[in-house]
Formats: structure tokens, C-alpha cells, sequence
């Protein structure tokens, strides 16, 4: 397996545990809050936030790959700025020190002289951690590096981090909200074509121990690359309730409007009302809502939905390209939205799959990196041809391009 996906690996564990670790002291937590500037809000949230876990993450990730693999880290982009005010007004650049001793001292700036919890942080920061996974020495794929580029969400539903409930109950194994939807996103992407070629999902929060309250968590990953896919093992999918398998409705199943309704898709809880009608319409009562663009990603490749759907321009290549690179890998992908209810289905037009290399035009701040036509996740392109038609008949005309 590429070396490299290897330490991104590595690297998403030791960020799942600062995120854990952050998640822990009330008191630390409650110090890492930071609104955002004007030029990296997202438009969605009228309030975004920026947190040190954060910006520890994103920094943690970029200095281990640029140990390892000289170069890369400046090729690593994301979503933080590592620059804080602490309250004295001071400005401090968030990096990564050599030793534990010196990232204390710079945390203590960051957190206005609290040394034990600066030294709780570099304490973890520093800590060295073992990921195994038999299936990830399988295989040894040379990837060059010059042609690497990669995107980093270190904590993505950072609402949900911060409001931290541990006590939402899943639906049909998918969690409404709650810590259980953040997640660590790192994709890899072609800097010439802009195709996902590894990703990495680590997901901090999916149990805890009721005696010690300390959380478990689960990494996902895939690679696609000249004509080599593989991707990490994932446990059976459950059998949703009431419901029969798809191959059995596929055979006693003859009429398209039946079929459709065992099509199931999850979305965001600010979808348009036109788009949840048409949803309605196709997948019937078997819609869920959820948060966070990277874990709705991750209820597709887990196989709880068949498709997540966001018909808005508030996600971004962070929050796609890991998730898109372990689909590409299992014979899915993501595509544009809008494009694909443009797309002419009898001329078998290829499907407009989402790249990572291509600032979007006349646009600044984060919109540069916007998924401008929403998207559509999916881990079956055949499944995604018969449900967009379903779909495109069940919009109204009218709604397409609101």
C-alpha cells in the first residue's frame, strides 16, 4: 500500500485524539472557541466557529506529512487559518514545535498563560499512536508525490463538536446529530485532473464506555489508482427494519414507482423544500436528515443510504475529496447535482464527477472551494442512472435550478 496513505493513516488518528482529548476537559474546551473572520465564514451558519482542536489538527496533519515526505506539506490545504488573538491582542501562528517543551510554550500564548492546559494539549499533541490494519499491507502501490495535492477538514461538523451531545439516538443507524457526526476528512487528489485518489474518514466519536465516558472511534479509507482499487473492510450492512433486501424486491418488484421507494438517501436539514418533495416522491418515508457533509458522506460508504444529496453551494472540496476518493474506490463517486439534472441521460453523457484542482471564478474567501452545484453521493453508478431519472420526473420543472 502507498506509503503515503499509510501515514495520513497515522496522522488521522493522532487528530481523532486531540479531538477526543479536547472533548474531555470541560474546562480546556470551553477556552477553544474563536469566531471566524469574514472571508472564512460559511454562508450557511450564521454564527461558524474556528477552534483551536481545529487548527491543532490541521497543523498536526501537515507537519507529520512534511517529516515524512519532504514537499508535501505545503500542498496540504484546508479550511482553518492557524493564525489566533489571544486576549492581551497578541498574534500568534498555531504550528507544530520539535519538542513537547516548546509547543507548551507556544500554547501558553495562544491560551493567555493557562499552562496546564497547554500542557494537556502538547502533551497528546506530541504522544505517538499505532493504527493497524491488515487489509492496508495487502497491497503496495507507488504513487508519485510531485502529482499529490491534498485537502484536510480537520474537524468537520464543527457545531456539532462543540455543542457535544453524546446522547442522541441513531435512526436506523444514522445519527440526526450529535458528536457521533464529526469526522476528520483527508483526501488525495491529482493536482493535474483533480480525481480523488486516496481518502481518509476518521470518526472520533462512535462509543463510549459508560464506566470511564472515554470514546472510541473508526477510520475508513480508500485508494483508486491506474486501474488498482481498494479500500478499507467494512462490517455487514444491517438489515434496516421492516424492510425487505434489495435483491428481493428486485424480483417481485415489477412497476418503477414501487421500485424506487426502496431507494434511500440522506440530506442535510436545510434541503429545499422542492428537492425533499421530489425525494419524497422517489425514496418515500426511507429520508434521513443528519449533520455534517462528512459524515453524511460516511453513511453512503458504510451503506446505511444509498445517496446523500445537496442541491447548495455550502460544501466545499474539504469536505468532499476524502469521502469522494473511498467511494471512487468501492465503484461510486460524487457528482454535481445541478449538472446532472442538465445532463442529457439518451446521449449517455459521462456523469460530471466532482474535482479538486480548479478554483471556481469571480468568486473570494472560502466560495473559491465551493461544490458549486451541490452534489450527489453515490456507490453505485447504476443505482444513481435509475434513481436520477425517477428523480428529474418527480421535480418540477420550475425547481430545477432554484
Amino acid at each position: 500500500m502507498s506509503d503515503i496513505l499509510r501515514e495520513l493513516l497515522h496522522v488521522s488518528e493522532k487528530a481523532a485524539n486531540i479531538a477526543r482529548a479536547c472533548r474531555q476537559q470541560e474546562a480546556l474546551f470551553q477556552l477553544l472557541i474563536e469566531e471566524k473572520k469574514e472571508g472564512e465564514k460559511n454562508k450557511k451558519f450564521t454564527v461558524d466557529f474556528k477552534t483551536l482542536a481545529d487548527v491543532l489538527v490541521q497543523e498536526v496533519i501537515k507537519q507529520n506529512m512534511e517529516n515524512k515526505f519532504p514537499g508535501l506539506g505545503k500542498k496540504i490545504l484546508g479550511e482553518e487559518s492557524n493564525e489566533f488573538t489571544n486576549d492581551l491582542g497578541e498574534k500568534i501562528i498555531l504550528r507544530l514545535c520539535p519538542t513537547e517543551e516548546e509547543t507548551v510554550e507556544l500554547l501558553s500564548k495562544v491560551l493567555n498563560g493557562n499552562k496546564s492546559a497547554s500542557e494537556a494539549l502538547a502533551k497528546v499533541v506530541h504522544q505517538d499512536v499505532t493504527l493497524i490494519d491488515p487489509t492496508l499491507d495487502s497491497v503496495e502501490i507507488t504513487i508519485p508525490q510531485d502529482i499529490l495535492g491534498i485537502w484536510v477538514d480537520p474537524i468537520d461538523s464543527t457545531y456539532q463538536y462543540i455543542k457535544g451531545s453524546a446522547d442522541i439516538e441513531s435512526n436506523q443507524g444514522i445519527f440526526p446529530s450529535g458528536l457521533q457526526c464529526v469526522t476528520i476528512l483527508i483526501g488525495v487528489y491529482d493536482i493535474q485532473t483533480g480525481v480523488p485518489l486516496m481518502g481518509v474518514i476518521n470518526q472520533p466519536f462512535v462509543s463510549r464506555d459508560l464506566s470511564t465516558l472515554r470514546w472510541k472511534g473508526q477510520c475508513y479509507w480508500g485508494l483508486s489508482y491506474m486501474g488498482t482499487s481498494i479500500h478499507s473492510h467494512q462490517p455487514p450492512i444491517p438489515q434496516r427494519n421492516g424492510s425487505e433486501s434489495r435483491s428481493q424486491l428486485t424480483e417481485h418488484t415489477s412497476s418503477e414507482a414501487a421500485f424506487s421507494h426502496h431507494f434511500s438517501a440522506v440530506i442535510s436539514t436545510s434541503e429545499k423544500e422542492a428537492i425533499k418533495a421530489a425525494l419524497s416522491r422517489v425514496c418515500g418515508d426511507r429520508i434521513f436528515r443528519a449533520a455534517g457533509a462528512g459524515y453524511k458522506s460516511l453513511c453512503v460508504v458504510q451503506g446505511l443510504v444509498d445517496f446523500y444529496i445537496f442541491s447548495e453551494d455550502t460544501t466545499f472540496k474539504w469536505d468532499s475529496c476524502a469521502a469522494h476518493a473511498i467511494l471512487r474506490s468501492m465503484g461510486g463517486g460524487m457528482v454535481d447535482f445541478k449538472e446532472c439534472l442538465d445532463r442529457n441521460l439518451e446521449t449517455g453523457l459521462d456523469l460530471p464527477q466532482l474535482v479538486y484542482h480548479v478554483e471556481n471564478e469571480n468568486t473570494s474567501g472560502v466560495d473559491r472551494w465551493a461544490n458549486r452545484g451541490g452534489l450527489i453521493a453515490y456507490r453505485s453508478r447504476k443505482q444513481l442512472e435509475t434513481f436520477l431519472s425517477l428523480f428529474i420526473q418527480n421535480l418540477a420543472p420550475v425547481d430545477t435550478h432554484t
